[in-house]
């Protein structure tokens, strides 16, 4: 039983939770949640440089321990079987934010990144990314920063230029979340049919 790693990414505000948790009970699996609110929630956000790459770190550690519980619960889950009783011979698996997401985040807020970062999205292998584009109408929320669709609408061009400039399949999600709910599905049940 293979695992699909998929990272739905964007600017904040733009249904990547929604998304996630939607997907994962769909596909009837899981989803890793994004660290930074737990850490800007305890830590308030007044946030340096240095929050950045404890909080990229915190989001890998988090990815790694939900990934790997998932591959044990696959293992004792299909041991024994000779061919594995779902519809395809591999799970999704998904991702609110990765390492593309602290890059944008310390670039945009401090005009550099830290290597590890940089080394972490050169690293690691994902099989799609679903990027949430701004159209949707942007909510309030204590840990959200920008409500002006100016720097909205850049940093979405610097996630879309990231995307671009990568070699890994990805897919533009865009319409109302129902809309981008269909499109994702679409998007997932392409790379599972394609293995």
């Amino acid at each position: 039983m293979e695992v699909k790693k998929i990272v739905i990414l964007g600017p904040e505000s733009t249904g990547k939770s929604t998304l996630c948790e939607e997907l994962a009970g769909h596909y009837r699996t899981v989803w890793v949640p994004e660290y930074a609110r737990t850490y800007l929630h305890d830590h308030g956000m007044g946030y340096s440089y240095n929050d950045l790459l404890t909080i990229a770190k915190g989001q890998l550690a988090l990815e790694d321990k939900y990934a790997e519980d998932f591959k044990n619960k696959l293992q004792s889950l299909y041991s024994g079987l000779s061919t594995p009783e779902s519809p395809a011979n591999s799970r999704p698996f998904f991702i609110d934010t990765d390492m593309h997401v602290m890059k944008v985040w310390c670039e945009f807020v401090f005009g550099k990144c830290h290597d590890w970062i940089l080394h972490q999205v050169a690293r690691r292998e994902y099989d799609l990314y679903l990027l949430c584009d701004i159209d949707l109408p942007w909510v309030k929320d204590e840990l959200r920063e920008y409500p002006d669709f100016e720097s909205r609408r850049k940093l979405f061009r610097l996630y879309k230029d990231m995307m671009v400039n990568q070699a890994d399949p990805w897919v533009q999600i865009r319409g109302d979340y129902r809309q981008r709910f269909i499109k994702a599905v679409r998007a997932v049940d392409h790379l599972l049919a394609a293995q």
